[in-house]
């Protein structure tokens, strides 16, 4: 619980006049004022981030948490359980969908057992197994408090140990059958909202799993009534052990002002769950993609992260990642590699507009949200 607590308090907001002063090198690059629409939030944004103007990028990774979960024996899953552990050989050998297009942006896999059925002596694996999978929590906790608190802490862990090697951009993904049952019901147990916004099928289940499925989100949060004002609590009674340990990734980038980028449902359940330990968080929070499950548009609504890219996507993995991290990376490369108005003999001060106010994601040129 110390490293949970020590992460929560070293998160700062990002810094907003860093965010002003980059915004006045992107207007001195030649072009018409926000012509590059979102790339030049995301240059501001990261400059916010890590305190600097001039920002690149050294090493790329993409954290994924692989676990099992008890749920699965409620039919909610098209899929046998066993292909969590497939999953973890498959992500570690090159040969899961995430695997491509990490290799072709140039970014790492880490790959995190932390709470996958079975032992996993593979050697590209990193073992931080909580416990062999989470309860049915259909008929009883997910898991303890103190093991939704130690996930949370091996999130951190990991994560702070990629940084500490190098790494400078951080995806989330996540391997498990059955998660995308645990993170409807952690959104559902959050919201209490339209089970339609939230329950989506999955990896392709039929009309009988897939009302099912809507069924079981709502009898457990019935069941365990889990307190949507306390994290943990809603994690431990109907999470995941991948969700937990995504949302440590989370915390742990904010703590060290590193830019995360996040992707699908699961992965952005995880997001929404830092946010509640930590609204400040989400400051250094970069969406990728927006999910096809219906949950996805409700978490936009409520986080305020906008993803950038509609791809129809919802593999998970990190897959959303990957395909993001080009585009921050081109987004870096607008303030150190284009043109300005020097040219024309022009100073930043006679082309800079009025200085701008950020108070969330992104911000118009009036200041406002958008």
């Amino acid at each position: 619980m110390q490293l949970l607590q020590t992460t929560l308090e070293s998160i700062k907001p990002a810094d907003h006049e860093v965010m002003a002063r980059t915004q006045r090198e992107i207007d001195y690059c030649l072009k018409p004022p926000g012509s590059l629409g979102r790339l030049e939030d995301i240059a501001r944004r990261i400059a916010g981030m890590t305190g600097k103007v001039h920002n690149s990028i050294h090493k790329k990774a993409i954290i994924v948490m692989m676990a099992d979960n008890g749920v699965y024996g409620e039919g909610v899953a098209m899929y046998p359980q066993d292909v969590t552990r497939i999953g973890a050989d498959f992500v570690t050998s090159g040969r899961m969908g995430v695997n491509f297009l990490a290799k072709h942006v140039g970014a790492d896999i880490i790959a995190v057992d932390i709470g996958i059925q079975v032992d996993v002596d593979l050697p590209r694996v990193i073992n931080r197994k909580v416990r062999y999978g989470t309860a049915n929590f259909c008929r009883e906790p997910a898991m303890t408090r103190d093991e939704a608190v130690l996930a949370l802490e091996h999130g951190i862990e990991v994560t702070l140990e990629a940084i500490d090697q190098g790494y400078d951009l951080i995806g989330t993904g996540e391997i498990g059958i059955g998660n995308t049952t645990a993170a409807s019901t952690v959104l559902y147990g959050f919201t209490d909202g339209n089970i339609d916004r939230i329950v989506g099928r999955g990896a392709g289940l039929t009309d009988d799993a897939f009302a099912q499925k809507k069924k079981v989100v709502q009898d457990a949060v019935r069941l365990h009534r889990p307190d949507r004002d306390d994290p943990i609590d809603v994690l431990s009674k109907v999470g995941s052990l991948d969700i937990a340990g995504m949302a440590g990734i989370y915390l742990a980038c904010a703590s060290r002002r590193i830019p995360v980028v996040t992707d699908g449902l699961i992965s952005n359940v995880a997001a929404l769950t830092a946010m509640r330990l930590k609204p400040e968080c989400v400051d250094y929070m970069i969406p990728s993609h927006i999910s096809y499950e219906p949950g996805a548009l409700l978490l936009k609504e409520i986080t305020g992260l906008d993803p950038m890219l509609d791809m129809n996507m919802r593999l998970g993995e990190g897959t959303g990642c990957a395909l993001a991290f080009n585009i921050i990376e081109a987004a870096l490369k607008m303030i150190e590699e284009m043109g300005t108005f020097e040219v024309l003999g022009k100073t930043r001060e006679q082309i800079s507009g009025p200085e701008l106010a950020y108070k969330g994601e992104f911000a118009d040129q009036d200041g406002t949200n958008r």
